[in-house]
């Protein structure tokens, strides 16, 4: 699509990069119809949602009687998991076991953030390391095989990981940073949002590219922790950032000012391989600069202008130098040359429709949650 093609929406940054968009006479696109029409209506932060956020409480510590822990809360260091693990501790009154996943990418910054929470709060922290050589070979697989989607390597490690520990010490209920006020516009799935742990993409991909087993790698696939470790487990996982006043900046306010915890310049940037791939090899390989969907639910929430976000998408959240230094990290890291990397890069791009995949059975139940209203976001 050339630039004159381009449409952009009238009332957030989303546009025509995604190219199922759509919009409306007023020049709205469809993220936008969906927030107002189906997620704000819905989603209350006052005194319904205190309410909310007391009941679920008093049910996790009732059930959390006599164990050590009544709840689990992934934390990476970043804001959303960090803020999720404030309220779990000091509103709502719970035990949460906080868990890390060291997939190794952490930055400095994130592992700082932790550490200032734990002890701020006098919380445990269990953190499970991932075989780098594992980690390594199904990050460079999934590079070598040209798909959008580079973050389910990490993503997989992360949610697995937790998925498995909270069964295997029967821990109940997971609490989740997910939110709306942050996160209410979904990345599109051509963007490389793909919708869940597909463990059948994961393991053609490596079958194709990898060269060493994944003898200990974690992978729970997105049916088993949707359908059997909630239905038959009773496993559930609650989003209390969706019950509270959550407000970007005021968040990374008041954890700075409790616990000297420090904000990253962007989302996701916790993670140096995240950083990395959605800030440079996912807008200049692809065309998809993710911050326009971050930056749209911060415009939906009223947290951001539309000129400031157009003002901040205009030019790249990192400097050029930074970036490239990036470029021969992240090669180096995973005993790839530059010039191998680099080759990689220039490659042709592809889908997950040319990798095996059960991307149509997990259409299928997102349609289910949507239509039950389990799901709110628009999803596509």
């Amino acid at each position: 699509m050339n630039h004159a093609e381009k449409k952009i929406c009238s009332n957030c940054i989303m546009d025509t990069s995604d190219s199922n968009i759509s919009f409306d006479e007023k020049g709205w696109c469809d993220y936008c119809r969906n927030f107002y029409s189906t997620i704000h209506p819905s989603w209350h932060t006052d005194e319904r949602g205190e309410t909310e956020l007391m009941k679920i409480a008093e049910k996790i510590r009732q059930d959390g009687k006599n164990r050590d822990f009544d709840c689990i809360i992934g934390l990476s260091g970043g804001l959303d998991s960090s803020y999720c693990t404030y309220i779990a501790k000091e509103r709502m009154g719970l035990r949460p076991l906080l868990f890390h996943v060291d997939a190794g990418w952490n930055t400095d910054q994130a592992v700082g953030n932790i550490e200032k929470l734990v002890d701020g709060l006098g919380l445990d922290l269990y953190t499970e390391v991932i075989n780098w050589e594992e980690m390594k070979d199904l990050q460079v697989s999934f590079l070598r095989a040209q798909i959008a989607d580079q973050d389910i390597p990490q993503d997989t490690a992360f949610f697995s990981m937790l998925y498995k520990f909270a069964r295997q010490n029967k821990i109940k209920y997971v609490l989740t940073g997910g939110n709306y006020s942050t996160e209410c516009c979904r990345e599109p799935e051509e963007w490389g949002a793909y919708p869940g742990i597909d463990k059948t993409l994961i393991l053609d991909i490596h079958a194709r590219f990898g060269k060493a087993p994944l003898t200990s790698f974690p992978i729970v696939d997105v049916f088993t922790y949707k359908i059997y470790y909630k239905y038959a487990l009773g496993m559930e996982v609650f989003r209390p950032l969706n019950c509270v006043p959550y407000i970007k900046r005021d968040a990374e306010q008041k954890l700075g000012e409790l616990f000297g915890w420090v904000p990253f310049q962007h989302k996701h940037h916790e993670s140096r391989f995240t950083r990395f791939y959605e800030d440079y090899w996912m807008p200049r390989k692809f065309g998809y600069e993710k911050r326009r969907a971050h930056f749209s639910s911060l415009i939906m929430t009223g947290q951001m202008t539309r000129e400031q976000a157009l003002e901040r998408i205009a030019k790249p959240e990192l400097d050029e130098h930074f970036l490239q230094q990036e470029f021969e990290y992240v090669a180096h890291k995973l005993d790839l040359s530059v010039e191998e990397l680099q080759q990689i890069f220039d490659g042709a791009n592809k889908t997950y429709h040319y990798y095996k995949n059960k991307r149509k059975y997990i259409g299928l139940g997102s349609k289910v949650m949507s239509k039950l209203g389990l799901e709110k976001r628009l999803f596509r």
